[in-house]
């Protein structure tokens, strides 16, 4: 019956997150980032240099670089090293180009979504800030797309319960411990029991809400980065002459038609069916955290929020990359995908697969504090404040179930609500891009004028 459920469940997951995904999140993000005139990416100067600086006054209750601290948070975590493997064992190194081309569309997008995320918030009677793609639907579209709005809140409530990471982190866990303590890997009771550990340790950082997240995630996301970053030069520089070769791989699988245009166009779905899970473009996610920041300026945090899939998957995703093509083995049919990174890194560094490990547990734990922000957002739009705790409860109880399941079931579940809250995320974007034009030209003018005066 197990697996009847998921043959149906990645059937189904399969043609969502092929043609109309793709052309939701690669179509709809190219068309933005045309219509805006290229605007995020002549302007990555701008966006660094903003975080150095205070945000101008407003009502919130983190900064801006808290904001994408915590989004950086949620998406650098398994997608960057399981996801990338996955990639690479359905689509060669090929599907790694097109993930490239999703993060340079992606901050296309994500800038839109940051200066939607403080246009149309939503304040509670205590001052505090509340948005997402279902407050922009419900303030700035005819009242006949509320069904929308609601449409994706339900599928954000099931999509954001953190599927890939706890099944992930559960079998690098178990992998490890019997390796070196004879535990046996498969054993649903050795599972259930990772899956109890982790959800104690999420929800005594999740019941203190989004500031505590926030302080979390500001210092554990630069950390983990660096950590990773320093461990993956290790493997290039003890690799180097294999580097060109990967690149060239890359750039070769990415447009090879050895096999038929619909090859091509297979390798290019898959990266970016995968990039959405990286770097959560268009899925929405990103506008419910960058709505609680404190700043008035809605292309301020525009700007800040774009940063985001430059650093997932652009930088992480291709330090994973090159270290799986330099030392892993991608042929495998098996989508066993934290396994093939465990293997490489333990190749390449004396004890590699137990600092991954220990990466691994950071990323995967800094990723859900914050999708349990998401869904509890998400949850207090369906169901009110009141009753969206008891969500936050089933969220992190669900953790548990989560560590138990097939990788296969994960994948094709987390992909097909990832899908479901795209869609209307991207529908909303680009109903909305004249409103995000018209703000940008204000904000460029206006900056303009102040420089402009301080050199006279």
């Amino acid at each position: 019956m197990l697996l009847s459920i998921t043959d149906i469940l990645s059937s189904v997951a399969d043609f969502v997150c092929g043609y109309p995904l793709f052309l939701a999140l690669i179509g709809g993000g190219l068309f933005l980032l045309t219509y805006s005139r290229g605007v995020p990416l002549r302007n990555i100067g701008s966006a660094i240099s903003l975080l150095r600086h205070r945000s101008p006054a407003g009502n919130g209750q983190i900064s801006s670089a808290q904001a994408l601290a915590s989004v950086v948070a949620a998406t650098v975590g398994m997608g960057n090293i399981a996801g990338v493997a996955i990639a690479l064992v359905m689509g060669g190194p090929g599907a790694i180009f097109w993930m490239w081309v999703s993060a340079i569309v992606g901050m296309s997008t994500k800038y839109h979504e940051g200066v939607l995320a403080i246009k149309y918030r939503h304040f509670d009677k205590e001052g505090r800030p509340y948005g997402g793609p279902m407050w922009i639907i419900r303030k700035a579209l005819p009242e006949k797309f509320a069904p929308m709005a609601m449409a994706f809140a339900v599928a954000g409530m099931i999509g954001t319960l953190c599927i890939i990471n706890a099944n992930q982190l559960t079998e690098a866990s178990l992998s490890a411990l019997s390796s070196s303590m004879g535990i046996e890997a498969g054993s649903i009771w050795a599972r259930a029991t990772v899956g109890i550990i982790i959800a104690a340790v999420v929800w005594m950082v999740v019941v203190g809400g989004i500031q505590r997240i926030a302080r979390v995630a500001t210092v554990l996301v630069p950390f983990m980065v660096m950590t990773y970053f320093l461990m993956v030069a290790y493997i290039i520089i003890t690799h180097i002459e294999g580097v060109p070769d990967v690149f060239a791989s890359i750039f070769r699988e990415a447009f090879s038609l050895r096999a038929g245009w619909g090859a091509l166009i297979g390798v290019a779905i898959i990266g970016a069916r995968r990039a959405a899970l990286v770097n959560d473009a268009g899925v929405g996610t990103a506008s419910i955290m960058h709505s609680t920041s404190a700043t008035r300026e809605p292309v301020r945090e525009g700007l800040v929020a774009m940063l985001g899939p430059a650093i997932d998957s652009g930088f992480v995703c291709t330090l994973t990359a090159l270290a799986l093509l330099l030392c892993g083995d991608i042929s495998s049919a098996q989508l066993k995908g934290l396994d093939i990174a465990m293997n490489a890194f333990s190749v390449a560094i004396p004890g590699g697969n137990y600092l991954l490990l220990a990466i691994v547990t950071c990323f995967a734990l800094s990723s859900m504090f914050s999708y349990s922000f998401y869904g509890s957002r998400c949850a207090m739009y369906v169901m009110g404040t009141d009753r969206s705790r008891w969500y936050t409860r089933v969220w992190v109880a669900s953790l548990i179930l989560f560590a138990i399941v097939p990788i296969e079931a994960a994948v094709a579940l987390c992909d097909l609500f990832y899908a479901l809250m795209a869609f209307p995320t991207m529908f909303t974007l680009i109903k909305l891009r004249a409103s995000v034009k018209a703000e940008t030209d204000r904000y460029f003018a206006r900056r303009n004028r102040a420089t402009l005066s301080t050199t006279q």
